[in-house]
């Protein structure tokens, strides 16, 4: 056994290692802007958009997000890689950042909606939402509506929204959206994550027409894999697990290739509402393809944050 494996390991460790991107477009000009830049898959997919144009990290851990700035800097050469404060746990950050953004920058052209929080215990954001429904769904839903007309003007320009495989066991539960009924926090990771791929076919459906058609504005949603990374920092026993079989784990690097074949693949010029997984199209849930649901937990969305989105 011992030897099959020794012959086996690299071979187990490309299939793991999953597809790549092998896109060399380059962003010379363009702006991107990366949620939770500052660590795993985010950290690696700024790295690699840095080689390519001007990247905005906009992370809630600042100090964190500067030493990851520089570090890009000195590897990339771009020192167009700047650091912003955005706490998606908090809608008044959010409208901060935003704000802040469109007075100094004149163009967008991706937005990466890349942060995320998972197994958390019980606990709610600044506005009183569940934590994942309110850091995966709602913040970036909010920070995407404040910056939708700026991505408008620059286009062509992409969304791109980190969901997960876990989506599957997901379900959005309209009568207890923020748990206060029942909690569990890896059903509640799940609910958050289907929402990031409602979010993303009913954005897809609202922005096509005659502008999306022209401009190639698009919307889509992706599994990064399977990563070793932080994110399970809330549970003790994922994080063992974790450790003891990082072998069969993607690293960032390998996790970010779908965000960036995403961001910049040219052959996603035109290709909207859809969901990646290992850089190729992937099989989305019955109930991730509900339209019904889609618009409900827009208008629900709407509705909690207090804005008008039509």
């Amino acid at each position: 056994v011992p030897v099959f494996l020794f012959v086996a390991a690299p071979y187990i460790r490309r299939y793991v290692a999953g597809g790549r991107c092998k896109s060399t477009a380059r962003l010379e000009g363009k702006v991107v802007i990366i949620t939770g830049a500052n660590t795993g898959i985010g950290k690696e997919t700024a790295r690699d958009l840095a080689q390519r144009g001007k990247v905005i990290l906009a992370c809630r851990d600042t100090a964190k997000a500067e030493a990851a700035a520089s570090e890009i800097r000195a590897e990339t050469g771009n020192q167009q890689i700047i650091v912003k404060k955005l706490d998606l746990a908090d809608t008044k950050s959010i409208r901060e950042f935003a704000e802040k953004f469109l007075a100094e920058e004149k163009e967008l052209h991706i937005l990466i909606n890349n942060a995320g929080v998972m197994l958390c215990p019980y606990s709610k954001t600044a506005d009183g939402f569940e934590m994942h429904l309110g850091v995966n769904h709602l913040g970036h839903f909010l920070l995407t509506f404040l910056l939708l007309e700026r991505l408008k003007q620059s286009a062509p320009a992409r969304i791109v929204n980190v969901s997960s495989l876990a989506h599957h066991g997901g379900r959005i539960r309209f009568h207890d959206l923020h748990g206060e009924k029942s909690y569990n926090r890896g059903l509640a990771y799940c609910h958050s994550k289907l929402a990031n791929v409602l979010f993303t076919r009913e954005l897809a459906r609202r922005l096509q027409g005659k502008f999306q058609r022209q401009a190639g504005f698009t919307a889509n949603a992706l599994h990064p894999g399977s990563v070793s990374s932080e994110l399970v920092r809330h549970s003790f026993v994922m994080t063992w697990l974790w450790k003891i079989f990082s072998f069969f784990l993607k690293t960032p690097c390998e996790g970010a290739q779908t965000s960036i074949y995403c961001a910049v693949a040219e052959e996603l010029e035109s290709v909207t509402g859809q969901y990646f997984s290992d850089c190729q199209p992937a099989y989305v849930s019955p109930r991730g393809r509900n339209d019904e649901t889609a618009k409900k937990l827009w208008s629900v969305s709407c509705e909690l944050l207090g804005i008008q989105w039509d």
